[in-house]
């Protein structure tokens, strides 16, 4: 009797799965359908052919998808449906909705709808970088590969589909109108393109990939509170030395008119310092916080020669440092009292403590700073004022005596010919 109900049960649960089975097939059907219908295979049957495309907006755009293409992109092994979700029969409606990258890639899309190039797309801006702009669509690569058009050696170029067009860049106001064209002349585009050096800075290293800022949003890592963080991921060295400088420790307290990377060796294009260009445009540059020091120093010997355009004398960087830069009340500035003659000396072998004594900024027209130049200046300019006035003077009361003198001299010459000529006339008679 037991063996009875065993048996009897078992027919039952296969009875009971073999319905469930059958009702699953049945409620599956239509999706297994519809994935067949909607299957690459079958979306290249028309999108692999060549010369398929339609018009929009009264141009013609190409509907062909090369399958190897398809094949190779990061999305290869993804069904079309995937991304063009809403598909759901062939043929399909002849406009599709954008794919939502956001489905997948979650945190990229909300870096993106947040940065400047999201927000002007929500704005209903259309031609601003969105992911296929950058990452292309049905060519789609990782980053890591060479074809890719985010790989570093292609990005500037991806970038300068926008950033190199100035009609862009003052619809949207963007500051610089050919970031591109600035950044391939740089050291950082020449070595990146022409040397090949994938470690080179390039777009995506200091302005970032999908969070994207203008420069004036201190969200932004070229904000110049993090500029010099930015530059300090390459450049590790430099940063410590910079933040440890007069410059840098201004810059960290908050101080607006302190110097950062970007101000002395610009944005996007930054030059070698072995440049002679360079070596002269600093001084200028030196000279935009600085302009007392630097209208001093053109007074000087070094300044009048580097203003001649020839750069084997001092300028700023030669006495004062580059990164390292130091009040000259440290003990440990190149300029402070302990070290000067070690710093003149560099150009000066034969400096000494009489002739770090030379004022390199002297100014005559402050008496506090020197009262004997001072006073010298002002009794020069009296004395070369004095002696053009009086020998002006001098000159003014000559030519006018000249002239007097002339006068009657000409005036005696007619008198004594027109005497003469009288004499004659009774004489004849």
């Amino acid at each position: 009797m037991r063996l009875t109900n065993i048996t009897f049960g078992f027919a039952r649960w296969k009875r009971t799965l073999f319905w469930l089975a059958l009702s699953s097939v049945c409620f599956l059907s239509p999706y297994i359908l519809r994935a067949q219908a909607t299957s690459k295979e079958m979306c290249l049957s028309c999108h692999g052919v060549q010369g398929l495309e339609k018009v929009r907006d009264g141009k013609s755009v190409s509907l062909y998808i090369p399958e190897e293409t398809l094949s190779r992109s990061a999305h290869g092994a993804l069904e079309c449906v995937a991304c063009h979700a809403d598909i759901s029969e062939i043929p399909h409606a002849s406009e599709l909705q954008p794919p939502q990258c956001s489905s997948c890639h979650a945190d990229a899309s909300r870096d993106y709808a947040e940065s400047v190039h999201g927000t002007a797309y929500a704005r209903g801006a259309k031609d601003v970088a969105t992911c296929s702009a950058c990452h292309g669509n049905h060519n789609i690569l990782p980053a890591k590969n060479p074809d890719s058009q985010v790989y570093p050696l292609n990005l500037p170029r991806t970038c300068g589909g926008c950033h190199g067009d100035p009609e862009l860049a003052k619809r949207h106001s963007i500051p610089v109108t050919n970031a591109y064209q600035l950044y391939m002349d740089s050291i950082h585009g020449q070595a990146l393109t022409r040397s090949g050096l994938l470690v080179a800075a390039q777009c995506l290293s200091c302005h970032g990939s999908h969070r994207i800022f203008p420069a004036s949003d201190p969200r932004s890592t070229v904000h110049r509170t993090h500029t010099p963080d930015t530059c300090g991921n390459c450049h590790v060295g430099v940063l410590k030395t910079f933040t440890s400088s007069i410059h840098g420790r201004e810059a960290k307290a908050g101080n607006p008119a302190a110097p950062v990377c970007a101000n002395c060796h610009t944005a996007h294009q930054i030059k070698r310092v072995e440049m002679d260009s360079w070596k002269l445009e600093i001084v200028r540059e030196c000279g935009t916080c600085h302009a007392e020091s630097l209208r001093t120093y053109r007074d000087t010997f070094h300044g009048q020669v580097t203003a001649l355009g020839f750069t084997r004398v001092a300028r700023c960087s030669d006495c004062h440092g580059s990164h390292d830069i130091l009040a000259i009340s440290d003990p440990d500035s190149s300029v402070a009292p302990s070290r000067i003659v070690g710093t003149c000396r560099k150009c000066h072998s034969s400096a000494n403590a009489s002739f770090v004594k030379y004022d390199p900024h002297a100014d005559p027209h402050k008496r506090a700073r020197n009262p004997v130049l001072y006073y010298t200046a002002r009794f020069m300019t009296w004395l070369l004022a004095g002696v053009f006035g009086f020998f002006g003077l001098h000159t003014i009361l000559w030519a006018g005596r000249s002239f007097l003198e002339r006068h009657r001299e000409n005036h005696h010459h007619s008198g004594s010919a027109s005497s003469q000529a009288t004499n004659a006339e009774e004489g004849k008679k």
